[in-house]
């Protein structure tokens, strides 16, 4: 079966960047397409979405190293390919019940945070 992966990167404010990627199983055959116009839909302006809430592991760069003036809570979605690697998902969700999640974060709000918590 072919499975979905969600490419996403973290992008501080000097233009830094830090990637990454999980992959769900997409037994419903959904389109690379369909998937990313709910994406889109339910992520704010410039493809943005607060990793924690919808269950990805956030990417910043400051757990690398110091926090700087540059930081902030948002990653940043990139692309949705068809691979056939195996699923990364944490909770073993398809991508069907993802794109739920993600879609019940926007009813609910994407909730911005001070990332000096996570320091």
């Amino acid at each position: 079966m072919k499975n979905v992966k969600f490419v996403y990167l973290y992008r501080d404010g000097a233009n830094y960047k830090s990637w990454n990627d999980v992959i769900f199983t997409n037994p419903d055959h959904l389109t690379s397409e369909e998937i990313q116009e709910k994406l889109l839909s339910a992520f704010l302006p410039d493809k943005l979405f607060i990793a924690h809430q919808i269950f990805v592991p956030e990417q910043f760069l400051f757990l690398a190293g110091e926090f700087t003036q540059f930081d902030h809570c948002y990653h940043e979605f990139h692309a949705i390919e068809i691979v056939e690697e195996e699923s990364t998902d944490s909770l073993n969700r398809s991508i069907k019940d993802f794109l739920k999640d993600v879609e019940q974060t926007l009813r609910q709000g994407w909730k911005e945070f001070d990332i000096l918590e996570r320091v």
